[in-house]
């Protein structure tokens, strides 16, 4: 499989890199500086710079590629849009490449997940100070579900700097309020990995969660 990554000098988008290298994709990272994304070099990577904010350059990187994931983080625009904007973007290049399969990471919490989260999470979080961010994933949701396109939309819980177990919750029913709200930045590239093999969740969101 030839996967595109966006987001991939990210804090999870490193590690779907590292792990899609690992279980034998040919992997393409797009990013804003190729300077930053590790591994440096690897016979089944390559680096491409562009900024999802550019439909030009977007377009032109997803050419050839059979599969796209989107880990885009906040990055440090005013808009506080960058996941939203960029992924409208990537729907526009894969939909005139004729790419058709899409993992995109949102958030537990966007969309029928909001049932899962705690008061903590629902009204001080992302009711107050991650509200930009909470309202940018529920756009790019929007968008991803519009897009007609074969997608996945993984909703992660909070994440932590945890070993890849492989052992994790996922795809728990919307009030389930028995999780931990939490999961590792390698366990999330892990189920991402898995869902271009497994196919399991196509028009799903997932949650995921330990």
């Amino acid at each position: 499989m030839k996967l595109i990554v966006f987001g991939s000098t990210g804090s999870v988008g490193k590690h779907v890199v590292q792990q899609a290298i690992e279980a034998g994709f040919d992997v393409t990272a797009f990013c804003r500086n190729k300077a930053k994304v590790q591994p440096t070099s690897n016979q089944y990577l390559t680096i491409v710079e562009g900024d999802v904010f550019n439909p030009t350059s977007v377009d032109k990187a997803i050419k050839g590629h059979d599969a796209v994931c989107v880990v885009l983080g906040s990055g440090k625009s005013r808009t506080g849009l960058v996941r939203s904007e960029g992924t409208w973007h990537i729907l526009d290049g894969m939909k005139k490449n004729g790419v058709d399969r899409l993992v995109c990471q949102t958030t537990l919490g966007a969309g029928s997940s909001r049932g899962n989260l705690n008061f903590f999470w629902k009204r001080i979080m992302f009711g107050w100070f991650l509200k930009k961010v909470y309202h940018d994933h529920e756009l790019q949701e929007k968008y991803v579900k519009e897009s007609g396109l074969s997608w996945t939309l993984v909703r992660p819980g909070a994440f932590t700097d945890g070993e890849r177990t492989r052992h994790y919750r996922h795809g728990f029913s919307h009030d389930d309020r028995t999780t931990k709200l939490k999961i590792s930045r390698k366990d999330v590239a892990d189920f991402i990995i898995k869902e271009f093999t497994s196919n399991q969740y196509v028009h799903q969101s997932p949650g995921l969660s330990y």
